[in-house]
C-alpha cells in the first residue's frame, strides 16, 4: 500500500537523575560527596532508507518512544544514556510540526539522519555542588525531560523525470515500455492511484529514474480528485514529460489545462524543463491543425515504439546540461 502521509506522535527519553552518594572507604567514614551524574535520555532520530517507499509502517504504528538514561550512582558513576530511536522513512519524506507550514527537515539521500527530538540531559549528582563552604551537598539534580510533539510526515517521490498528463493519457504504458516497472493499466480513469518509479537504463552503464503521477483533472491544483495528492510528487522531479493523447479533439487546449493546474499549484514547477508527448500515435486519426500550436512536440506510440528513441535522446540531453 502507498502512503505519503502520516502524524506521528513522539517522545524522547528523560534524562537520569543525578544522585547523592558519599564515599565510604575505610578510615574515612565521612568521605567526600561522590554521587555522578544521569546518563542522556535517547534521541528520536529519523533516517531515510532506499529500501522504503511508502510510510505504511509509521502510519499505523502512530506513537514512539526512545529509552530513558539511567540515574548516577556512587563513585562519580554516570548513569547509561538512553538507546537512541532510529526510525527508517523512505528517501524523499519531509516533517512538519503539527500544523505548521515550516519546513524541519528534508531527507533527500540515503542514509541520511536528523535528529527530531532531542533526549534530556542527564541530571547533576551532589559531587558537582561540593563547594569550600559546603563539603557534603545533599542534592543532586533530576534529569531533564526529553522533547517531545505530533509531527506531519510526508513523502514525495525522487525523481528525475515526471510524467504528466489527463487519465487515461498513456503514462503508464510508456513507463511500462522504457522500465521494468508495471503499474495496473486500464482505459478508465485513475488506473493509476499512486506514483509508480522506473529506472530507465541509455547507454552502457547510466540511468534515470521515471515517475508516473496519477492523471490530473481540471481543479487537481484545488485539491479536487486528489490533485494535492498527486501534484507533490511533481515538485521534487527536474524534467517534466506532457503527455498528450493523440485522439484529444483540442490539444492545445489541454496542454494549456495542465500548465494551469501546476502553476496554481506552485508557480516554480515550471521552471522545470519540459517536453511534450502526443501519444498513441499508432492509432490512425484525422490530422488536427490545433497540434501545430504547440512548439517541439514528440510523436510516439508505447505501443509500436515509434518517437521512443527520440524522447530517451531528449530527456538525456536536459539531465546532462
Amino acid at each position: 500500500m502507498f502512503i505519503d502521509h502520516a502524524q506521528i506522535q513522539l517522545k524522547a527519553g528523560n534524562g537520569g537523575s543525578g544522585a547523592i552518594s558519599f564515599r565510604r572507604e575505610k578510615f574515612h567514614p565521612k568521605g567526600g560527596p561522590d554521587g555522578g551524574e544521569g546518563g542522556r535520555g535517547g534521541h528520536i532520530i529519523l533516517r531515510a532508507s532506499n529500501n522504503l517507499h511508502t510510510l505504511q509502517d509509521i502510519k499505523f504504528k502512530k506513537r514512539y518512544r526512545a529509552q530513558n538514561g539511567g540515574n548516577g550512582g556512587g563513585s562519580n558513576k554516570t548513569g547509561k544514556n538512553g538507546k537512541d530511536l532510529i526510525i527508517l522513512v523512505p528517501v524523499g519524506t519531509s516533517v512538519r510540526k503539527k500544523n505548521r507550514k515550516e519546513l524541519i527537515a528534508d531527507l533527500v539521500e540515503n542514509d541520511q539522519e536528523y535528529i527530531l527530538c532531542n533526549g534530556g540531559i542527564g541530571g547533576k549528582g551532589n559531587s558537582f555542588y561540593k563547594t569550600s563552604t559546603n563539603q557534603s551537598p545533599q542534592k543532586s539534580q533530576p534529569g531533564i525531560k526529553g522533547e517531545s510533539g505530533v509531527f506531519d510526515i510526508e513523502l514525495k517521490v525522487l525523481a528525475d523525470v515526471g510524467l504528466v498528463g489527463l487519465p487515461n493519457a498513456g503514462k503508464s504504458t510508456l513507463l511500462a515500455r522504457l522500465s521494468a516497472a508495471r503499474s495496473k493499466i486500464a482505459d478508465y480513469p485513475f488506473t493509476t492511484l499512486s506514483p509508480n518509479l522506473g529506472i530507465v537504463k541509455y547507454g552502457e552503464y547510466d540511468s534515470f529514474v521515471m515517475a508516473d503521477i496519477p492523471g490530473l483533472i481540471e481543479g487537481a491544483s484545488k485539491g479536487k480528485g486528489l490533485g494535492h495528492q498527486f501534484l507533490k510528487h511533481i515538485e521534487r522531479n527536474k524534467i517534466l514529460i506532457f503527455l498528450i493523447d493523440t485522439l484529444e479533439k483540442n490539444p492545445y487546449k489541454t496542454y494549456l489545462a495542465l500548465k494551469k493546474e501546476l502553476i496554481n499549484f506552485n508557480p516554480d514547477i515550471l521552471i522545470k524543463p519540459v517536453v511534450i508527448c502526443k501519444t498513441k500515435s499508432d492509432l490512425i486519426v484525422e490530422t488536427n491543425s490545433k497540434w501545430d500550436k504547440i512548439d517541439k512536440v514528440i510523436q510516439i506510440s508505447s505501443v509500436t515504439g515509434e518517437g521512443i528513441d527520440n524522447l530517451v535522446e531528449e530527456i538525456v540531453r536536459l539531465i546532462k546540461l
